[in-house]
């Protein structure tokens, strides 16, 4: 065992471990290192602790990673695993986001043993989900479903679908692919009818700013087309100061040089919707995703995330 193996800080559900895992097996490829060269610390975070209320009533995004970022800053890890869509958009003094893993599926499985699509389901019927985003934009499809609060790591989930606690529920289709778990998945949702949330299907990993070694190590697994599609999603985020309290959609794709940008903004009950897109050099990422943020702004008024 050598004297001091690169500490990987994660949350400690499977799909978190799952993504810990890959990162320290690309890291161990790219270098040609044994396993023992790193130790996963799993770190429990508040939004693990609180189960019983939305998120959004508790914090938000930060929840998932405070405990973390702490870990980071006081050296107990030297790099963090998260899911992107689970980051705040300004991160503590002193970190950064510093490689990014090629991107899994970015679209929202639909799971139901009562029906194909979501479209199918019946008059009423109760569909679980705990995204603020994805109950908006089940209402703005469907206004005579009934979305309740569905709490849970994916296991718990699946779970509670088998057992009939709710009709249908809508997860990452990416997390599932990475658990293996994708023959539970009844049906995608396309991009175009439902928009994902920023960085969805994304691992993004955080480190120390000035800790060179670990950037060095970084470097070799860092997938630039991800990262210059986050960069514009998460510029847009940050202009509509995007919290858990908010329904946000965005997606980044890049065709050669060419970025294209789409944004939506819901009511949290689906009943008022704005859209915009913009295309352009990908190296003009972060300011594609502003202008569509800005623009998005502008359309909906000071009073649209008030509201709610």
């Amino acid at each position: 065992m050598q004297s001091n193996p690169l500490r990987i800080g994660t949350r400690g559900s499977a799909l978190a471990l799952a993504q810990a895992h890959e990162t320290r097996d690309r890291l161990m490829a790219a270098h040609g290192l044994a396993e023992d060269a790193f130790e996963i610390v799993v770190i429990k975070t508040s939004g693990d602790k609180i189960q019983d209320r939305p998120l959004s009533e508790v914090g938000g995004k930060g929840l998932f990673t405070k405990e973390i970022e702490e870990a980071l800053l006081d050296g107990r890890i030297d790099l963090a695993v998260h899911s992107s869509k689970d980051m705040p958009t300004v991160l503590p003094d002193g970190l950064a986001l510093t490689a990014f893993l090629p991107r899994e599926d970015v679209r929202d499985a639909f799971l139901s043993p009562k029906a194909k699509t979501l479209t199918d389901l019946p008059q009423g019927a109760v569909v679980g989900s705990s995204s603020l985003r994805r109950q908006a934009m089940i209402k703005r499809l469907r206004p005579d479903i009934d979305v309740v609060m569905y709490r849970g790591n994916l296991q718990t989930r699946l779970r509670k679908l088998a057992e009939g606690a709710v009709d249908a529920t809508l997860l990452a289709a990416a997390g599932l692919r990475r658990l293996g778990l994708e023959n539970e998945i009844t049906s995608l949702l396309s991009e175009d009818e439902f928009l994902p949330a920023v960085g969805q299907g994304a691992i993004c990993i955080e480190s120390r700013e000035g800790d060179q070694d670990t950037l060095n190590k970084l470097a070799a697994i860092h997938d630039q087309e991800t990262q210059t599609r986050l960069d514009a999603e998460r510029a847009f985020l940050a202009v509509l100061d995007g919290s858990c309290r908010t329904p946000i959609g965005g997606l980044a794709t890049l065709d050669g040089e060419t970025l294209h940008f789409r944004g939506i903004v819901l009511k949290p009950d689906g009943s008022e919707t704005h859209q915009e897109e913009a295309s352009g050099p990908a190296s003009d990422a972060v300011t594609i995703g502003k202008t569509v943020g800005e623009n998005l702004k502008t359309r909906m008024g000071p009073g649209f995330l008030a509201d709610h």
